[in-house]
């Protein structure tokens, strides 16, 4: 995955044997709505999900421990495969490994809707994470590789703008099957847009390859990433149930760590890295992927607890609670590029460190919400300042991470910030619950839940102040180019971006993913 450095107005000659789409043709506006929609089977039923948990938990007399699974089970193989199949579409085809993603999401997601126990339910959103794998670079991979770099720019906007809406559609529609039937329709929902993206992929969507990419695949690397996070998540999630010293949870802790640290060994010294660990010599990239994983951390385990709490204290629908942070996707929509704009004039650093504390705010003021949960004086606020603080922080956190690294390597950079938010919000959601005091049934009980729902959101505004922090203490805004000078490098990047598999909301951008910034 790269750029080209290139100059504004510079042409470019496509790949040989390949010719340029462009945004206002049949054949652009086919590969755009099919690479939206396919991005949209993995959005929606990341929000929706969420909506589902309580419902799931009823009919499976699930403990949170249970709901918990189903969440990170997903996000587990997500997080693991994520730059592995970025990989495989760059050597063998982003059509073809973005199509047979989602084949395999839709088979999976049938899977999800009949599954009959709880532990069948996580094994199969497990299978439906490598689906997502498979299928998320590819979207805008795709975009990149097919369009003329005239219209990328656009082409990327009109996806990112799309998918918003699709992040806002599904909770509507999600919520609404739960209330009206069964949680397993939302699972079915994905058939019909995986049969759609799959007749307007065969017929519409070119192919193409990163020439580029001549080096064997980190096999051994995804391996050991993918099973690091599951022995981390596993002793997680068990040691609050069953004791942390028992022996499951310890060996699985001990095991996770171990193979985590062989993966940074195996990634120092392969020759072909799944992730180059040479972009952590910016101190500039390193900070600000720690800032993300903080604040992602943060909103991932707060956004799993609150639609249990607006749904069982509450008595939110289904469909009420899955519209509760819909004020949160049209504020982002609607001035994401504003603060893009703003942080292009003044440097990331202030918004970066302003950011994350106008979402401890908001995060602070779910403590706010009461069993009765009134949406206009209890939720709304907190939503919106909530909303907010995200419109600050993302646009410049996005533009930070690429411009901390050499512009061919901005897809790499892109894809590797994506993937820490991602494994931010997995971790948190294993351990966030049992720091607030949240273990087993204690969810179906009011009072409890309340309690530990307040605490959380707590900790999470905790962990949004030391972002906050840390990007005032590490973040530098870069030096302003001279009159005259060379324009930048080409704002459009292959990366793979997407909205990250939220686990109550997913945002209307991303970590790496934001319009303009990366594709």
């Amino acid at each position: 995955m790269r750029c080209d450095r290139r100059t504004v107005g510079t042409p470019v000659a496509p790949p040989a044997g390949q010719t340029w789409l462009h945004y206002k043709s049949a054949p652009g506006r086919w590969v755009l709505i099919g690479t939206v929609l396919g991005s949209a089977i993995a959005s929606i039923d990341a929000t929706v999900v969420g909506i589902a948990l309580p419902a799931i938990g009823r009919d499976f007399h699930a403990g949170l421990a249970d709901l918990q699974w189903v969440v990170t089970s997903y996000t587990l193989t997500l997080a693991g495969l994520l730059l592995f199949a970025g990989a495989l579409g760059d050597k063998y085809g982003r059509k073809r490994i973005f199509l047979t993603g989602v084949v395999w999401f839709a088979v999976a997601s049938v899977l999800c809707s009949v599954a009959p126990s709880a532990p069948v339910l996580i094994a199969a959103r497990a299978v439906q994470g490598v689906g997502a794998a498979l299928l998320t670079p590819g979207s805008l991979a795709i975009i990149e590789a097919s369009f003329a770099p005239e219209d990328r720019g656009k082409a990327i906007g009109a996806w990112s703008g799309l998918s918003g809406v699709g992040v806002a559609v599904g909770p509507f529609i999600g919520g609404w099957l739960i209330q009206a039937a069964s949680w397993r329709l939302i699972f079915l929902i994905n058939l019909p847009l995986a049969a759609i993206v799959m007749a307007i992929g065969l017929r519409h969507i070119p192919e193409s390859r990163d020439p580029d990419v001549t080096g064997k695949l980190d096999v051994t690397g995804s391996v050991l990433v993918t099973l690091g996070l599951v022995g981390l998540t596993y002793g997680l999630i068990e040691g609050p149930t069953v004791g942390w010293t028992t022996a499951g949870p310890l060996a699985a802790l001990i095991a996770g760590v171990v193979l985590l640290i062989a993966f940074v060994a195996w990634e120092r010294h392969t020759p072909s890295p799944m992730m180059p660990l040479s972009l952590f010599r910016s101190a500039q990239f390193t900070s600000a992927n720690v800032v993300t994983f903080v604040v992602y951390a943060a909103l991932g385990g707060a956004l799993f607890l609150l639609p249990i709490q607006l749904q069982e204290v509450s008595g939110y629908s289904p469909l009420e609670a899955g519209i509760a942070l819909l004020p949160v996707t049209v504020l982002m929509l609607a001035l994401s590029a504003r603060s893009g704009a703003l942080a292009a004039r003044i440097g990331p650093r202030l918004q970066m460190t302003v950011g994350p504390l106008v979402i401890a705010a908001g995060l602070a003021m779910f403590t706010l919400i009461s069993p009765s949960g009134n949406y206009l004086t209890e939720v709304l606020p907190a939503v919106v300042v909530f909303g907010f603080g995200l419109t600050i922080n993302v646009a410049p956190l996005t533009s930070t991470v690429l411009a901390a690294v050499p512009a061919e390597h901005a897809g790499m950079a892109s894809a590797v910030n994506n993937d820490v938010a991602r494994a931010a919000s997995l971790i948190a959601v294993a351990v966030l619950p049992a720091a607030a005091g949240l273990t087993g049934s204690s969810y179906t009980h009011p009072a409890e839940l309340t309690a530990g729902f307040h605490k959380a959101s707590l900790i999470a505004a905790g962990l949004c102040v030391l972002g906050g922090i840390l990007a005032a203490a590490t973040i530098r805004n870069p030096q302003r180019a001279k009159a005259g000078a060379a324009p930048a490098p080409c704002p459009v990047h292959c990366g793979l971006d997407a909205p990250p598999a939220g686990t109550g909301v997913a945002l209307a951008t991303s970590p790496a993913g934001q319009p303009g910034s990366s594709g």
